[in-house]
């Protein structure tokens, strides 16, 4: 039985800022309520960013419209804060107002586990740190979810811990060290201790990419309201994930992508050292070994 999971990330409903159509998200959830609605998936999922931040009380408002932009949609809803649902607003805000927990959690659908990572997403701005902290507590939770797998995990999170390059991101090129946590590469070993397939899924950097490190296929999916790769209008885009044997994964509106693989259980054999580190090929220069 395969898994059907509709998807939107980064609504950013709010005032326009850079490149972020926020003045266009409701409209857009619309569309989505009416695509789920109609796909009659068997859960949905908000990636987070509902909002584009500006002070306490405005957050407020931004994220009650967004979630009653959500109620109509007639199959369960899961949600993750993303970092501008953060900035002045606690965990407890957002979930008395979505009417959920926003912990982190698993639960198990058609022979997958679905584990909703929802570690810290706040980005902290001081002297001493700037950007994100992944906390240990979080860490430490995906390390032990990963350890006790007994089935395919799917890892669903706002910020991506691929590590991939943000060659070309409009946000991200120059500031690559906000595109994800510091230390992912820890998040990554804590997924790698899994003896079965993992697949990831995020948002945050506001369009769609596919990586594969260590045999763990990451996918990032575009936000509804971006625009920087569609020439000025908002991208539209929501996406189906659909779980089983292979993974199909779909993204509608005006910045499309569709990929299938299959997930497999092979680990990658580690990475060389920098050469001039390595004393076997340090050795093999000086005419040491042959």
């Amino acid at each position: 039985m395969s898994v059907r999971i509709c998807i939107v990330s980064d609504i950013h409903h709010g005032t326009p800022t850079t490149t972020k159509r926020g003045d266009t998200a409701l409209g857009l959830m619309d569309e989505f309520v009416r695509f789920t609605n109609d796909a009659k998936p068997d859960f949905v999922v908000d990636l987070g960013d509902r909002i584009s931040d500006m002070d306490r009380d405005t957050d407020l408002r931004l994220e009650r419209e967004v979630a009653e932009a959500f109620k109509p949609i007639t199959s369960p809803i899961h949600h993750i804060n993303g970092n501008h649902d953060r900035d002045y607003l606690e965990v407890s805000d957002n979930e008395e107002i979505l009417g959920q927990s926003l912990e982190n959690t698993t639960f198990d659908i058609g022979g997958w586990r679905i584990v909703l990572w929802r570690a810290d997403s706040k980005i902290m701005r001081s002297p001493e740190h700037s950007g994100f902290v992944l906390r240990e507590t979080d860490l430490v939770w995906l390390s032990r979810v990963a350890q006790t797998a007994d089935r395919p995990l799917l890892v669903m999170s706002h910020v991506p811990i691929s590590g991939h390059a943000q060659t070309g991101n409009y946000y991200f090129e120059r500031n690559p060290e906000s595109s994800t946590y510091p230390m992912a590469e820890r998040a990554r070993a804590a997924l790698a201790q899994a003896r079965v397939p993992v697949t990831c899924i995020a948002g945050h950097v506001h369009w769609n990419t596919i990586t594969t490190v260590d045999g763990i296929t990451h996918l990032t999916q575009q936000s509804l309201t971006e625009s920087f790769t569609t020439n000025g209008e908002p991208a539209g885009a929501y996406g189906m994930l659909e779980l089983g044997d292979t993974v199909n994964w779909q993204v509608h509106g005006d910045d499309p992508i569709a990929f299938s693989f299959k997930p497999g259980l092979a680990r990658w054999t580690p990475p060389l050292p920098g050469f001039d580190s390595h004393p076997e090929f340090a050795a093999r220069r000086r005419g040491q070994l042959k």
